[in-house]
C-alpha cells in the first residue's frame, strides 16, 4: 500500500461485525480466568494485556499503524515526544555511557540530553549537523552507544543528512536514531535511508489539531544488536527483573521495543492514554492530505517573505536557493513540512511588534498543526540555552519560527503583510 492508504488502513482491520473505527479501551486492567495465565504475561511468556501502564489495545493498534507507515517492525506510544526521545536513547544507554547528537535540535531535547541525562551519568557530545565525516569520526569513544538527529531541525528547519550519519554510526557498531516529527513518514521515511530507530512527537502533524500530547518510537528491526553484544548488554545479556530473560534471544527483531515496553514503560510509566491514542488515530487518517497543503502553503509564504524588503532572511528548504535544497530534494522530494524560519531587519522590538500585530496567526508554544502559529525560540522554546548554546544550535537571536497552517494561503499572506506594515509604524 502507498502511504496515503496506510494512513487509513494500517494497524487495525475490523473483522465481521466489529467496530469500523478503533475502539477506545479505556480500562486500567484486563480480566483473566486463571492466575497461571496472568503469570505468563508477567513473565513475557505470552503476549496480551494486563495493565495499561505497559500496553493497551488502542495504543498498540495506533503504534502498529505508525510503524507500518515508517517501514518498521514495531512501535510504542509514549505520553509525549520528549518521553519518546528519552526512552529511545535510555533504552540502550546507562550511567557511564556516551552518545552523539546533532546540536540543531529542539531546545527541550537539547536540555534533556545535555543537562538531565548528564545528571544520570550519560554524556552527550553535540555536533554541527554539517560536520565533516573526518571530524565526526573523532567524536566516537569506546562507550558511544548511538547518534541522534532530527530529519528537519527545530527551529532552524535544516535538513539532516541521514545517509551520511547512518553510514558512520554503523561503521562504529551503533544505531542512528532520528526524530522525524516535522517531515512525518508522508514526506520522509528515515529507515529507507539507513536509520535504525525513529521517534515522533505525535503532538504535532500526526495529531494535527493540537488536542493531544503524545509520542512514539518505531524500531526498524534492522540493527544487529547481537553483532555488537558487548556494547548493548541491556539487550544481549540476561535481565534479572525477568528471571534472566535475554531480549535478543527471546524476541529477535522485536528485542528493542519489547525491552522499552516491558522494562522502561513498566518502571517509568510514561504511557499515552487510550483516549489520546484515539485522537491520534483520527489525525493520522488525514495526515497525507494535510501535509501536502501544509507544504504548498509554506512555500507560498516563504516566497512572499523573500520578496519583502523588511525581511532579513528566510530559511525553507523548499526554496530553490536554500542551502539545504539539494538535501531536501533527496530526502523529501514531495515536500518538507509547513514550518519555516525567518528574521526581520531592525531591532528585536520591531520583531515583537510584528508578532503582536498578527491577527490570524497566533503566538503559541506549539508548532505543526492545522492553524498558523509562531514564536520566538530564543525567548520561548530555547530560553534555557546560553548565548553560546544558541549559537551552537544555529538559533539566531532574531529567528522567528513560523508554522503555516491549513488556511487559505492568501489569508496568511495578507495577515503577514498588514503586520509588516504595522511593525514599521
Amino acid at each position: 500500500m502507498k502511504i496515503d492508504t496506510k494512513c487509513l488502513h494500517e494497524g487495525y482491520q475490523p473483522q465481521n461485525g466489529e467496530p469500523r473505527q478503533i475502539p477506545i479501551y479505556q480500562s486500567t486492567t484486563f480480566r483473566y480466568d486463571s492466575s497461571e495465565e496472568m503469570g505468563k504475561l508477567f513473565d513475557l511468556e505470552r503476549s496480551g494485556y494486563f495493565y495499561s501502564r505497559l500496553q493497551n489495545p488502542t495504543n498498540d493498534a495506533v503504534a502498529a499503524k505508525i510503524a507500518a507507515m515508517e517501514g518498521g517492525v514495531a512501535g510504542m506510544l509514549t505520553s509525549s515526544g520528549q518521553a519518546a526521545n528519552f526512552f529511545a536513547v535510555f533504552n540502550i544507554c546507562e550511567a557511564g555511557d556516551h552518545f552523539i547528537a546533532s546540536s540543531a535540535i529542539y531546545g527541550g531535547t537539547y536540555n534533556l540530553f545535555g543537562v538531565t541525562m548528564k545528571k544520570m551519568g550519560i554524556e552527550c557530545t553535540f555536533v554541527d549537523p554539517h560536520i565533516s565525516e573526518e571530524e565526526l569520526e573523532h567524536c566516537f569513544r569506546p562507550n558511544t552507544k548511538c547518534i541522534f538527529g532530527e530529519t528537519i531541525t527545530n527551529p532552524t528547519v535544516g535538513i539532516f543528512d541521514i545517509e551520511k550519519f547512518a553510514a558512520i554510526a554503523h561503521r562504529h557498531g551503533v544505531p542512528l536514531i532520528i526524530d522525524n516529527t516535522f517531515a512525518t513518514p508522508v514526506n520522509c521515511r528515515p529507515i529507507e535511508w539507513g536509520c535504525d530507530i525513529v521517534t515522533h512527537s505525535t503532538t504535532k502533524y500526526m495529531d494535527g489539531h493540537g488536542v493531544a500530547v503524545g509520542g512514539v518510537i518505531v524500531d526498524s528491526g534492522r540493527f544487529d544488536w547481537e553483532a555488537h553484544a558487548e556494547k548493548f548488554p541491556g539487550l544481549t545479556t540476561p535481565d534479572a527483573s525477568y528471571h534472566g530473560l535475554t531480549y535478543t534471544k527471546k524476541f529477535g527483531k522485536l528485542a528493542y521495543i519489547t525491552k522499552a515496553t516491558s522494562q522502561l514503560m513498566r518502571d517509568l510509566g510514561a504511557i499515552q492514554s487510550p483516549q489520546n491514542a484515539f485522537y491520534l488515530q483520527l489525525g493520522l487518517e488525514s495526515l497525507a492530505v494535510r501535509m501536502k497543503r501544509h507544504c504548498d502553503n509554506a512555500l507560498a509564504v516563504a516566497r512572499f517573505l523573500k520578496s519583502r524588503d523588511e525581511v532579513a532572511w528566510v530559511r525553507y528548504a523548499g526554496l530553490e536557493d536554500d542551502s539545504d535544497h539539494a538535501l531536501a530534494q533527496k530526502y523529501c522530494p514531495q515536500g518538507t513540512c509547513g514550518v519555516l524560519a525567518f528574521a526581520l531587519k531592525g531591532s528585536r522590538e520591531k520583531a515583537e511588534k510584528f508578532m503582536d500585530s498578527l491577527q490570524l496567526a497566533i503566538i503559541a508554544t506549539h508548532v505543526a498543526d492545522a492553524r498558523t502559529c509562531l514564536l520566538h525560540p530564543a525567548s520561548h522554546t530555547h530560553r534555557q540555552l546560553s548565548d553560546e548554546q544558541l549559537k551552537e544550535a544555529g538559533v539566531d537571536k532574531d529567528l522567528i519560527r513560523f508554522s503555516i497552517g491549513l488556511e487559505d494561503p492568501q489569508d496568511i499572506i495578507d495577515d503577514i503583510r498588514q503586520a509588516l506594515i504595522a511593525s514599521e509604524a
